[in-house]
């Protein structure tokens, strides 16, 4: 039902009288910045506004939206004098002008945070450690706040590359679109992990299928689920390429169509690799962010098959965009440059799905992650 819906749309969803919209930067603490900041875009003339301290917090690398959005989740890491590190997740309510309010943090349980979702019942917050090479589930109360962890699996294995693979690191988790299981790319393993996910109990499971593969020393990184049901899209780090999935939402099980670069035919980019992965809400197009050919990769999707088919790559207007968010109604979409200290605005282009950018961007220092959120 929620396929046929989107195609009656067609290819926006419709855009809501009087909406706001906001984008939410994480950024590396370690310089200027001082936590996550906020921005606004301006939906008539897609200017970004400078943007401003919403909550100061150490390094906050990825932010995640409860499904109700008035609550915001965040990973931290911080280091004192002595070289001892505080490794955690954060909560936040949402407040009306946009800034956060600290509600509470837990441990992160494990090092190296580096992703963290909220299940579509907005009961659970999952977590990925890159470095500890574990997930962890975590409980959330009825005021947005963490409870303590409910649930861990350790990863274990290696894959090809002996240099980033001789051990697990899980690069994300996401809940997938029955609210039933927890899918995890594991980049040293060169898997996509598969959990089953009680969401009343913050529980996991292994999944049977227990995983799926990926090429070998690809490295898996971030994934989407189409808004069908029916496809996923893996991106894979160290390949610089992307992976699509059939899904079968009974099993659980990814079995895979195809492998495309996410650089233009014919170039090659030492040291590139991809970051963020996200759809387009249509469901018609693929988006993949390039750092060190410092572009995004756009793919259009043919809905009857789930295969990709490349349409070009996008400067983002600086370099190494880590990550770049797309509004909820597919207007606009927010790339961070990471190296370069700005944050660049880019218009959707419904037929296309290409990108035109809208105006020349703005500074802030080291960001890591870009949200857009629609109120």
């Amino acid at each position: 039902m929620k396929a046929l819906a989107l195609a009656l749309m067609g290819t926006l969803l419709p855009v809501v009288a009087g909406a706001e919209t906001l984008a939410y930067i994480g950024t590396e603490t370690s310089g200027s910045s001082q936590g996550i900041y906020v921005a606004s875009v301006d939906e008539a003339t897609g200017a970004l506004s400078a943007p401003r301290l919403a909550a100061a917090i150490a390094n906050p690398g990825f932010l995640a939206l409860h499904p109700a959005k008035h609550r915001l989740y965040a990973v931290t890491e911080s280091q004192a004098a002595d070289g001892s590190r505080t490794e955690a997740v954060a909560a936040f309510a949402v407040l009306a002008d946009g800034r956060l309010e600290l509600l509470n943090t837990q441990p992160a349980g494990g090092n190296g945070p580096c992703h963290l979702a909220v299940d579509a019942s907005g009961r659970v917050l999952l977590l990925a450690n890159y470095n500890g090479g574990n997930v962890v589930a975590y409980p959330l109360g009825p005021d947005g706040r963490i409870g303590p962890a409910s649930s861990t699996m350790q990863h274990a294995g290696a894959s090809v590359d002996p240099q980033r693979q001789t051990r697990p690191h899980p690069h994300g988790i996401y809940p997938d679109p029955t609210g039933t299981r927890a899918y995890v790319p594991d980049l040293g393993l060169d898997q996509v992990l598969i959990y089953r996910l009680d969401p009343a109990t913050g529980r996991f499971t292994p999944n049977e299928p227990p995983h799926a593969r990926t090429e070998p020393g690809g490295g898996p990184r971030h994934m989407a689920f189409h808004p069908s049901g029916r496809f996923a899209y893996v991106n894979l780090e160290m390949s610089s390429r992307v992976a699509a999935y059939r899904l079968d939402a009974a099993t659980g099980a990814l079995t895979p169509l195809q492998v495309l670069s996410t650089l233009p035919p014919g170039v090659t980019v030492p040291g590139n690799s991809t970051a963020e992965t996200l759809l387009h809400p249509s469901g018609r197009f693929l988006y993949v962010s390039n750092r060190g050919h410092d572009s995004i990769a756009v793919f259009a999707i043919n809905e009857q098959d789930g295969t990709l088919r490349f349409i070009e790559t996008t400067p983002t207007g600086g370099r190494t965009p880590r990550s770049f968010g797309l509004s909820p109604d597919g207007r606009w979409l927010v790339a961070g440059n990471q190296s370069s200290g700005s944050v660049s605005l880019f218009r959707v282009d419904s037929a296309s799905g290409m990108l035109a950018a809208v105006g020349s961007g703005v500074g802030i220092d080291r960001p890591s992650f870009v949200m857009l959120m629609q109120r």
